[in-house]
């Protein structure tokens, strides 16, 4: 009995990966490129604002200091305050709330405001396509659920897997170079691929699944199902007052000597029932963070059980790290940010494939075109435009967009539009960064500024590289 797919099990198995690759193509490579540029998120950041105070650790009693500087500063009642603690990918702190951001410096002043609309924009647009936020965050999570039948679909449509493993036919035709990058690039990583395929349908889906879970079995109470995956609330009445910071951490280090505290959210915030949770990460756990809970005097309440609660929700907790590939070092990240890449090439490759097959060219291929290299081009101008004026908008962005659309179908030239795109994302790239250190001197230069740099810089040379490909393959004709 062979275990390769009949024949038409294979036809059937190409035309619904076909279908599915249609109609995810253009989203699924905006959510793909986007969701490169967000695990780089830390370093862009710092990026942005590269002149804020960077250290490896605050005292604690600093870091009060900073907490009640920030309390006697609101301007009207907040209903949530978060702090975020020093790391390594992100040695800075932080304090949010309702009413403002602001970093703090190693002697516990408030320092600069965090304004972070550039990398706003690239998150948003991968969490939820700039979509209303629930809506949106479905969406995604559809197309999560597209690429896990993506990527089985495709082993099935594959009969040669093994043998054309290897395979790349590169004096080709183009249909046949574009086949051969599509299927090496979707075998060879397959596995990752399929991992952000669940991970990223989780996110969304998530809160779906829940409020069907408790229709079916809780009459509806959702409150039972949060309950059994973040553990239920305590419940305390104590005087409205600050919270003692600086007990909480010192009591957690006796609780959890190995827990790294990297962010302390104050949760029913303002009222008698307030307590502080402090997120930890924990030695060779890839759970985002255990979390420790604490009453407004600083006196330790219990964990959630992220670490050593049941299966389920240790695996709740570890779908962000697993997703964004926010553990390990900097060669993690890099690996993440190639995989997005790779997932980009597939993306575009899969949909080239059947332009490819297509008798003639029309209006599909002239917008194919100014979606795939007009938004990198448009993301680079987002980020200089809010790196001179401070000035981000999603409507930029679309509105980008869209003028990528409008050039590439005038031309109706698609090495024209391309070697044009590439060509203003080659000198744009170049402009940030002589723009960024134009603005922050040696801070352009250090820490994550630095490698957010370079990675402009790299990407400028693969844009000219590209383009000399362009005119190359166009003296051929």
């Amino acid at each position: 009995m062979s275990l390769l797919p009949s024949k038409t099990t294979s036809q059937k198995a190409l035309l619904s990966h076909s279908c599915l690759g249609l109609a995810a193509g253009a989203l699924m490579y905006l959510i793909c490129l986007s969701g490169a540029l967000v695990v780089l998120n830390p370093f862009i950041e710092r990026w942005e604002q590269p002149a804020a105070e960077e250290y490896s650790s605050i005292d604690i009693e600093k870091l009060q200091h900073a907490y009640e500087s920030a309390l006697s500063n609101e301007q009207a009642p907040a209903n949530h305050l978060f702090i975020m603690l020093p790391t390594e990918q992100s040695p800075r702190a932080k304090i949010s709330s309702g009413n403002g951001s602001f970093y703090v410096n190693q002697d516990g002043s408030l320092g600069e405001q965090v304004s972070h609309g550039f990398m706003d924009i690239i998150t948003n647009l991968h969490v939820y396509l700039h979509l209303p936020y629930n809506w949106g965050m479905i969406v995604v999570s559809v197309f999560g659920v597209a690429l896990c039948a993506l990527v089985i679909s495709g082993f099935f449509a594959h009969r040669r897997l093994i043998k054309d493993a290897f395979s790349f036919r590169v004096n080709g035709s183009k249909s046949k170079q574009q086949t051969d990058i599509h299927n090496r690039l979707s075998v060879w990583l397959s596995p990752f691929h399929l991992m952000f395929g669940v991970t990223g349908a989780y996110f969304g889906l998530a809160g779906l699944l829940a409020t069907f879970y408790a229709a079916v079995y809780f009459n509806g109470d959702e409150g039972v199902v949060k309950d059994a995956v973040y553990a239920a609330e305590p419940e305390l009445a104590q005087p409205i007052a600050p919270a003692n910071l600086t007990a909480a951490i010192a009591e957690l280090a006796q609780v959890a000597p190995n827990a790294k505290p990297f962010y302390i959210a104050l949760e029913k915030f303002g009222t008698p029932s307030q307590y502080m949770l402090i997120g930890a990460t924990l030695p060779e756990r890839l759970i985002y963070a255990e979390q420790y809970r604490f009453d407004n005097q600083g006196n330790y309440l219990s964990n959630v059980g992220f670490s050593d609660g049941e299966p389920g929700r240790q695996a709740v907790f570890s779908v962000f790290r697993l997703h964004f590939g926010h553990f390990g070092p900097l060669v993690v990240q890099l690996f993440y940010v190639f995989l997005g890449i790779a997932l980009c090439v597939i993306s575009v490759t899969g949909v080239n494939m059947w332009l490819a097959k297509r008798s003639g060219s029309d209006y599909i291929n002239h917008l194919w075109t100014g979606v795939v290299w007009g938004t990198p081009l448009v993301i680079i101008t987002c980020a200089l435009i809010d790196l001179i004026t401070g000035f981000s908008s999603i409507w930029l962005f679309w509105g980008g967009l869209v003028f990528t659309l409008f050039i590439s179908w005038r031309f109706k030239d698609h090495p024209r539009s391309k070697w044009l795109f590439l060509v203003l994302s080659f000198i744009l790239a170049l402009a940030l960064v002589v723009t960024h250190a134009a603005l922050f001197g040696a801070n352009a230069w250090r820490g994550g500024a630095l490698i957010v740099n370079i990675s402009w810089i790299f990407s400028a040379v693969c844009f000219a590289c590209l383009a000399l490909l362009v005119i190359k393959a166009s003296h051929r004709r």
